[in-house]
């Protein structure tokens, strides 16, 4: 009876499977079911790979794999050794979450979830399976746990506490251009990727709150320098109350506004002054009615008369625009001098 090599019962959640025998005869059959390859896999690499169907092994389906043994190892007989490793090619939800420090020093838990899929079995089983020596599902999801997170916390250390909690979705979709390119590098296609909590501490969430009700991390320093001062007025009760009436309210008074930058002379209170009274607009007379307008002004107001442009004069004898080039007026004629 033929050899049969087959994965049999996965579970939904199955990534990889190792077929337990090493020793493989010519002419067994290998049952690849849908959603599934075989790889062959020998001494740190990857060799052939068969997709779904019932395949009867010879040295015509195993080409890579053939050409090893037989100028390599020298021999082409029946039984060869070989690693039989199956990769389902459904897609996968995996959890990431753990704890970095943001730009400004800011603790910063997070968690989330991704999915994905096996693109490339071959690169996969040379990277992540049989090159980490991992062939359990379980070992699987365990490194891509860890490959996920410490990339992920490389990657938020580069932004401030202020600007993920604000720009979430934005700091996400860089984070999913990332890791797209390291899932690429082991085989992997992340089909997404989603934060579903983020978290700092309370002393820092409080600075959070007040950094976004003001719009400056000013206040938030005030608000810091007043919290330490009261701790160390606490330690004299005498004059805690005295000294605290003195000193606490200032420090609770909002930021002043930013000034613009100082100019030579400053220092000197600057004295009142009452804004340059502009210019009279300039005017010119209607020939038609003779009132005073404006000085561009292309329409008298009260006669409707037209005034001429730079490109055009005035006939004194039918008083009509005509162009400034004209020897003859068009309208009666009158010979321009």
């Amino acid at each position: 009876m033929p050899q049969v090599i087959e994965w049999k019962n996965p579970g939904p959640e199955d990534i990889v499977w190792k077929y337990p025998d090493e020793t493989i005869e010519w002419g067994a059959q290998l049952i690849v079911h849908e959603w599934e390859v075989a790889v062959f896999f020998r001494d740190g690499k990857a060799y052939d790979v068969l997709g779904p169907g019932r395949h009867t092994l010879t040295t015509l389906n195993l080409p890579l794999l053939t050409k090893y043994i037989t100028e390599k190892l020298g021999f082409t007989e029946s039984p060869f050794k070989a690693t039989v490793i199956f990769v389902s090619m459904r897609q996968f939800q995996g959890k990431f979450g753990g704890r970095t420090q943001t730009s400004d020093l800011a603790p910063l838990m997070y968690r989330g979830s991704y999915w994905f899929k096996v693109e490339d079995p071959t690169l996969f089983v040379v990277e992540v399976v049989g090159g980490q020596g991992i062939y359990t599902t379980e070992q699987v999801n365990e490194y891509l746990r860890g490959f996920f997170n410490e990339r992920m916390m490389d990657f938020l250390a580069g932004f401030d506490l202020v600007t993920v909690y604000t720009k979430l979705d934005e700091v996400s979709f860089k984070a999913k251009a990332l890791m797209i390119q390291e899932f690429k590098r082991v085989g992997l296609a992340l089909i997404d990727l989603k934060f579903e909590g983020i978290d700092t501490e309370p002393e820092y969430r409080e600075k959070l709150f007040w950094i976004l009700k003001t719009g400056t991390p000013t206040y938030v320093l005030q608000m810091d320098t007043a919290t330490r001062v009261a701790k160390e007025l606490g330690k004299s009760p005498g004059a805690s109350v005295g000294a605290g009436m003195m000193i606490i309210p200032p420090l609770f008074t909002p930021p002043p506004p930013a000034q613009p930058p100082s100019t030579p002379g400053a220092g000197v209170a600057p004295t009142p002054s009452t804004p340059p009274t502009q210019p009279p607009p300039s005017t010119k007379k209607c020939p038609n009615c003779g009132r005073d307008v404006p000085g561009d002004a292309r329409f008298c107001p009260y006669c409707g008369y037209s005034f001429p442009s730079a490109a055009t004069k005035v006939c004194p004898q039918c008083k009509k625009s005509v162009p400034g080039d004209a020897v003859f007026c068009p309208y009666c004629g009158y010979r321009f001098s």
